[in-house]
């Protein structure tokens, strides 16, 4: 039988596994709050994040005369094995819950103090000798370590993420050098167009992604602006004078990223326009994600009653009834979670808006939102990368032969013969099932020579002095 012990807070007793790190308020959190299935365990960024602001604000409670040294020093240690990666099943609470995080920044204080406490030969929960509220919480708010916090987890996840895009745009553009000789037929409206190169195709999709690393990057660095020291609202109560930029160029040293504290604490302290256009940018990618791989899908189709233009990887049998099938489960995956990220943009577009006065208590929605977005997206990328652009290959003749009965290679002939003549082939090529080729030769609109140099594919793939 588990063994505990007692905690109390405003609330009363309350019982507590003997040996667990955290304390009584994350037991009310682990018992109020069962919605989501996603602890904050699942975030190590988050929980290094809020490791890492509480050893910046012990540091800084330190360096003002606030703290002994020997507890300053204990108090780091134990947040510098949280940003080792130890512990993190002692964060077992929800990540949507009430109480605008109060849950999350006591679920960081209680297990801080417990190892303290242990690293000072005390038993869990005497906090007499190290308290999460007085010690471990001093000189802060919910207000401002949370936000902050998240903040510092989005800004390393965001890291992770943009590597990811780099590598998947690698990819895509290895691609597009190796089908840098295969002639297709482009499609406007899914109609035929005009010939490219399926180099040009995949080369077009590293170049639409590769837009999207400078929007996640600029964006994140609006992360950087902190309200360390608001506390509760932004006035700076309970927080002493110089505290705010103390703290933020302790926190700047302890994370390697540049922060500053923001220079209106009440404006930062309820703001989250941050999140609502860092969400934004990972919208756009995943628009741009999941239309290129409705293209996979549709360059795939077949393999005898589509456009079976490339191969992708097969992963897996296609279906229970039909034997042979393969699906291009990849890209569907990919669009699906393409779909999440849009729908958690929505969700951070009313989290924000929910603000009220000088609080928004909807954060932890909106952090869980986007922190769940970038997982989802950075995992896609690897698996669409691995399982699936790397081992596409072309089907050249298929793509060739389209080209050459394309009724869209009349296009190259408008500046030649005009758009009526061109007109005029196009629509009995159709009705009479004709080339284009042979219509203008026996109406001797071009010779054989002029017409050969004119519908050359390869002629067709960049302009011309006409």
């Amino acid at each position: 039988m588990e063994n505990f012990r007692n905690e109390s807070d405003l609330l009363g007793t309350l019982q507590v596994p003997a040996n667990a790190y955290y304390g009584v308020q994350t037991q009310r959190a682990i018992d109020n709050f069962k919605i989501s299935g996603q602890h904050l365990s699942s975030y190590p960024h988050f929980i290094k994040a809020l490791a890492m602001v509480k050893k910046a604000a012990a540091k800084t409670n330190y360096e003002l005369g606030l703290m002994q040294e020997e507890l300053y020093k204990k108090i780091a240690e134990a947040c510098d094995e949280l940003i080792a990666g130890k512990l993190h099943d002692q964060f077992p609470i929800d990540m949507i819950q009430g109480g605008a995080g109060t849950s999350v920044n006591m679920n960081a204080n209680e297990v801080i103090a417990n190892i303290v406490l242990e690293k000072l030969g005390k038993e869990k929960g005497d906090y007499q000798f190290c308290s999460p509220n007085d010690h471990i919480n001093l000189s802060q708010s919910t207000n401002d370590a949370y936000p902050t916090a998240i903040k510092l987890a989005l800004l390393h996840m965001n890291d992770e993420l943009v590597n990811k895009l780099r590598k998947t745009i690698a990819a895509f553009r290895d691609k597009g050098v190796e089908f840098g000789k295969v002639i297709k037929m482009g499609r406007t409206q899914l109609q035929d167009a005009v010939p490219m190169t399926l180099g040009q195709e995949f080369e077009a999709f590293a170049a639409t992604l590769e837009e999207d690393i400078s929007k996640l990057n600029n964006n994140a660095n609006l992360f950087v602006e902190i309200n360390m020291g608001a506390t509760a609202i932004g006035t700076g109560l309970n927080a002493p004078v110089g505290y705010a930029n103390l703290c933020a160029r302790n926190l700047s040293k302890i994370s390697g990223f540049q922060i500053v504290s923001a220079p209106n604490l009440v404006e930062a302290t309820p703001d989250t326009g941050s999140y609502v256009i860092y969400s934004s940018a990972m919208k756009r990618l995943a628009v741009k994600l999941s239309k290129i791989c409705n293209d996979l899908r549709l360059l795939s189709s077949g393999p005898r009653a589509g456009f079976f233009e490339i191969n992708l990887p097969p992963m897996q049998p296609g279906s229970s009834i039909m034997p042979g099938k393969v699906n291009p489960v990849i890209p569907e995956v990919v669009n699906q979670v393409c779909y999440k990220v849009i729908g958690n943009d929505l969700t951070v577009t009313f989290a924000a808006e929910a603000g009220q006065l000088q609080l928004n208590v909807m954060e932890p929605v909106l952090s869980h939102s986007i922190m769940e977005s970038i997982n989802f997206l950075g995992n896609a990328l690897d698996t669409l990368r691995e399982k699936c652009i790397t081992g596409i290959t072309a089907n050249v003749e298929n793509c060739l032969n389209m080209v050459k009965h394309s009724i869209g290679i009349v296009t190259a002939l408008n500046p030649y013969i005009g758009y009526k003549n061109s007109t005029e082939i196009a629509k009995e090529a159709l009705e009479t099932g004709q080339s284009v080729y042979n219509l203008v030769l026996e109406k001797g609109i071009l010779s054989q020579e002029k017409l050969d140099e004119i519908l050359d594919p390869e002629n067709m793939l960049k302009p011309h002095q006409f």
